[in-house]
């Protein structure tokens, strides 16, 4: 991965050479298969162009923005107008390559997110097809990377605006103490697994823009209350350590047109009361909504290392003892 970039001299430039809310951008990402953003210098008045992606692709990318840009500076119009493909005259290159067949994303970086077991494929048509869908399971299941697979594929169709997750802030067995900072620092060791995926999708960059924008948003569960999230698709995780009422107070954010995810693992409860679960319960009080679908995870759709497999079994044999 290379990251060149393209110097714009005012706001008017860019806005021709990207078109009326960054149209060309959008379409030039979509069709050269690289990721592009706009920043201002820090000190100083002038814009930039960041392109990020395979070096051919960054350098064919780079050479068609020029193009575009000559063009504006020497007076004349863009060659192509701003909702019109840009690949044409961009030689041999053909475009982003197209999603494979069931696959549900295609990361920043060229590769495909496609469910590996049946269960997983289960997963991802409940997502699609309900309101609500829990996935609930052990770890390494793919239960959260597929969830936010499955908002990025549809904030790209626009089916959402934006995407939110959330996660109760509980510590696992050992107490972190004070922490310093303000809001964001003091949560942010208990929001980092959520990035782990945005970083995988999007790349750091594009993730960090997304979220100063506020188009991924990342909060405590605490903060959820009095919210009511409208077209937004909205992902708890670690939903095993919510209350009966943080539960109940979480599903009712839901606003129209908004889809929700909620996983978890029931086997690592962290509360002091494992049996006052919200995710336990949820699934008893909400089994008979046909607008709800639950998928059960197991040890088989484990895809991390081969070994999580081998350690899971021997804790569910140590636990039947």
């Amino acid at each position: 991965m290379v990251t060149k970039k393209l110097h714009l001299t005012n706001d008017q430039e860019a806005l021709l050479l990207l078109g009326e809310q960054d149209m060309r951008l959008r379409q030039m990402e979509r069709e050269f298969g690289v990721e592009l953003y706009v920043r201002h210098e820090p000190d100083a008045e002038d814009l930039y162009v960041s392109i990020r992606g395979a070096a051919p692709r960054v350098a064919k990318t780079q050479k068609r923005l020029k193009e575009i840009l000559d063009r504006i500076r020497a007076g004349q119009p863009p060659a192509v107008p701003a909702n019109a493909p840009l690949s044409a005259g961009a030689g041999d290159f053909t475009g982003a390559p197209p999603l494979p067949q069931g696959a549900v994303y295609m990361t920043a970086f060229g590769k495909a997110i496609s469910p590996r077991s049946p269960t997983q494929q289960h997963y991802v048509d409940t997502i699609r097809q309900k309101h609500m869908a829990f996935g609930i399971g052990p770890a390494g299941t793919g239960k959260t990377f597929l969830a936010v697979a499955c908002a990025l594929a549809s904030l790209k169709a626009r089916e959402v605006s934006r995407i939110v997750l959330t996660r109760p802030v509980v510590e696992a067995g050992e107490k972190l103490g004070f922490l310093p900072g303000d809001l964001y620092e003091k949560v942010n060791p208990y929001l980092k697994p959520l990035y782990d995926a945005f970083y995988y999708c999007l790349g750091p960059d594009k993730f960090r823009m997304w979220r100063d924008d506020e188009i991924v948003e990342i909060v405590p569960l605490a903060y959820m209350r009095g919210r009511t999230l409208e077209g937004a698709f909205i992902i708890l995780d670690e939903a095993q350590n919510t209350t009966a009422e943080q539960m109940k107070m979480f599903l009712t954010r839901m606003g129209l047109g908004s889809r929700v995810v909620v996983t978890g693992d029931v086997t690592q409860i962290d509360l002091q009361n494992k049996a006052a679960s919200g995710l336990l319960l949820a699934r008893d009080i909400l089994k008979d909504i046909p607008e709800i679908g639950f998928v059960q995870f197991g040890a088989e759709d484990v895809v991390r290392h081969e070994l999580v497999k081998k350690i899971l079994h021997a804790y569910d044999r140590w636990d039947k003892k």
